[in-house]
């Protein structure tokens, strides 16, 4: 018998090339991402005798720590219940029915997520600000009123805007989840003389029910871990959430802060694990998802007389929580005197002047742009690769740095920053802290999920024969990749890369802990001239910001041929 017969006695290579690749993936999500994490857990847990819960119970002997926990806790859980309210019906009514102007909607409302969520609390400041807010002094004039009706300086305020800028990754979540759902169930239900809204409430709802739950918990973190938001709202009004008193503590400048700090930090990190297991949890009972192997197109739903009213009210939705927040910061940043009506005596473009010339201001661009391609270049390239072991291979191990990415995704911005302050400032051989490289790091462990799961999701649409006829004439794999699968998915590859690049551009939270003289980015920059300087100021910039959104979405769309839209 030929020993050909026996291959299992051959030698082979104990590391071929993708294990290589897998551990070097590893290697850098475990030194960048899992090792900081651990430290902040091992600095607040161990001291020189042994395990201790002194610090954790130190720090939440403050009432106002307890007043951080609370406030954050209630705002998120509310953002996160008001967030999913909203957005349901309206990826239903975009997603399953004939309603006007649905792709039109669609945009709108998934570009919110493109914009920096502090931009958003810039806007409502200006509009429901209690003694000269634009919307409030309108409303006092229609109605009468004694008083201006709201103040955006409170726990309402507050849970406001942070559901008008975080319902769209509950809508995105939702309507993916939608356009994988088997139509047949809810067919069959009309058939049977159901009405469109009680095949939404017996059929749809339950079936989309981890869906709709999975969501509710990414509004949730992210609610919570939010920065610029309760920043620029909740000081004023002295409501402090877990993320303020964070920062606040580490600019303290003491060991005793930093300590502080990392005890806070922690408490947050638990909370966001928790919640990322609970995701996990669920989303793995979306097997019971009736999902169909075919192509299958949804027979629209037909609002008939309703068809109209549904469009004004969706329409108006937009225009109060989209458009108006964008105008109202478009409008200040020509504003001369905040303190009187916009008019052409009161239009000036000084401002915008000071952002196309300020060396300060230029400068803190550069850095973003230079940081935040960096981020995208490299997270696409890591990207590509995982998907392509996670598609393509059956490498063992090819898991492992898939849950690495989607630890650090869920991982609070103020957490990943605070970590690497601490790991990587030379106490342990690594000092890369007080330069752009530790940002690029920072944006890329945040990041890199989001330009992942489009590759991946395209890969999962090109049938493995092409690759295979390749590698039958004789390409090697990178043959393979670079000649018939690249062509493929690259204008997911497109897409994936803008994902990563522009909430990199414009981040705030890490920027805020990471920056150095020499390194600060367009979003503290923005941020530093709403609190402290010039809000014309700040607006021009975070004008300049939507703007730069609204090109590359068209670009994107462009390029991908309407596939994709940030």
């Amino acid at each position: 018998m030929s020993w050909t017969n026996y291959a299992y006695l051959r030698p082979t290579r104990f590391f071929d090339f993708k294990t290589l690749v897998i551990v070097g993936i590893v290697a850098f999500l475990l030194l960048f991402n899992v090792f900081p994490m651990l430290y902040l857990v091992f600095r607040t847990f161990f001291d020189g005798q042994g395990f201790t819960l002194e610090p954790i119970s130190r720090i939440y002997t403050y009432a106002l720590n307890w007043d951080a926990l609370s406030n954050t806790l209630i705002t998120a859980l509310l953002a996160m219940i008001f967030g999913v309210l909203i957005a349901f019906p309206l990826a239903w009514l975009i997603g399953r029915t004939d309603l006007y102007g649905r792709n039109f909607f669609r945009t709108i409302f998934v570009m919110t997520y493109m914009v920096p969520p502090y931009v958003g609390a810039m806007a409502w400041l200006r509009l429901l600000n209690p003694s000269v807010g634009t919307f409030n002094l309108w409303l006092v004039d229609l109605l009468g009123l004694d008083g201006n009706p709201f103040n955006i300086y409170s726990i309402g305020g507050l849970v406001w805007v942070l559901t008008t800028f975080y319902y769209p990754y509950a809508f995105i979540t939702i309507s993916r989840a939608m356009e994988n759902m088997d139509p047949s169930l809810e067919e069959a239900a009309r058939i049977s003389g159901a009405s469109p809204l009680k095949t939404v409430l017996t059929v749809t709802f339950p079936v989309m029910l981890p869906s709709i739950v999975a969501a509710a918990l990414l509004v949730f973190i992210s609610a919570a871990s939010c920065y610029g938001i309760p920043s620029i709202i909740g000081a004023p009004g002295q409501i402090d959430t877990v993320t303020t008193r964070i920062i606040d503590y580490v600019y303290v400048g003491s060991s005793e802060g930093l300590s502080d700090a990392t005890s806070l930090a922690v408490s947050l990190m638990l909370l966001a694990n928790l919640v990322l297991l609970a995701s996990t949890f669920i989303g793995g009972k979306k097997q019971y998802i009736t999902v169909s192997g075919k192509s299958m197109r949804p027979k629209r739903v037909q609002l008939g007389r309703l068809r109209l009213p549904l469009t004004i009210l969706v329409a108006i939705f937009a225009l109060i929580v989209v458009v108006l927040p964008f105008v109202t910061v478009a409008m200040t940043s020509i504003t001369q005197n905040l303190g009187k009506a916009l008019t052409l005596d009161n239009c000036t473009l000084r401002y915008w002047e000071i952002i196309l010339t300020r060396k300060g201001i230029l400068n803190t661009a550069l850095n973003s742009l230079i940081s935040a391609t960096c981020a995208a270049t490299f997270g696409m390239a890591i990207a590509c690769i995982m998907a392509w072991l996670l598609t393509r291979t059956q490498a063992k191990g090819r898991q492992i740095p898939d849950f690495l990415i989607t630890l650090g995704s869920a991982t609070p911005s103020v957490v990943i920053a605070l970590g690497l302050i601490m790991t990587m400032s030379g106490r342990f051989g690594i000092n890369i802290y007080n330069t752009l490289t530790i940002m690029i790091v920072a944006y890329m462990v945040k990041y890199l999920l989001m330009g992942m799961r489009t590759v991946v999701a395209a890969m999962n649409q090109i049938h493995p024969s092409l690759e295979e006829a390749a590698e039958i004439s004789g390409a090697s794999w990178l043959r393979r990749f670079k000649d018939v699968t690249l062509p493929l998915i690259l204008p997911s590859v497109v897409a994936g890369w803008f994902l990563i690049f522009m909430p990199s551009f414009y981040e705030l939270t890490m920027s805020t802990l990471l920056y150095s003289a020499n390194t600060k980015t367009i979003g503290y920059e923005l941020y530093t001239y709403q609190t402290y300087h010039s809000q014309q100021t700040a607006s021009a910039i975070a004008t300049a910001i939507l703007f730069l959104v609204i090109a590359v979405n068209y670009l994107v769309h462009k390029i991908t041929k309407g596939r994709f839209s940030i």
